[in-house]
């Protein structure tokens, strides 16, 4: 589940990020809400990305066998 709402985020922030920098205004959906800054976009994509990795390092994580409780 991280990891498809870290996709929405990161593509949120990029379109808004790349809406900002190459073209007249941000895309998205973010931008019927804020007002950002092109970094505030670049760092809610980033934060999309950080979603993506934790959702596939526990999913990593579950599958070896950490995730299991281990009583002695």
């Amino acid at each position: 589940m991280r990891g498809i709402i870290g996709f929405i985020v990161m593509l949120q922030g990029g379109l808004g990020f790349v809406g900002q920098v190459f073209f007249d205004g941000a895309w998205g959906v973010i931008r019927h809400f804020v007002h950002l800054p092109s970094p505030a976009y670049a760092g809610i994509c980033a934060a999309g990305v950080a979603l993506i990795a934790w959702g596939e390092w526990d999913r990593k994580r579950k599958a070896e066998g950490e995730g299991e409780r281990r009583v002695a």
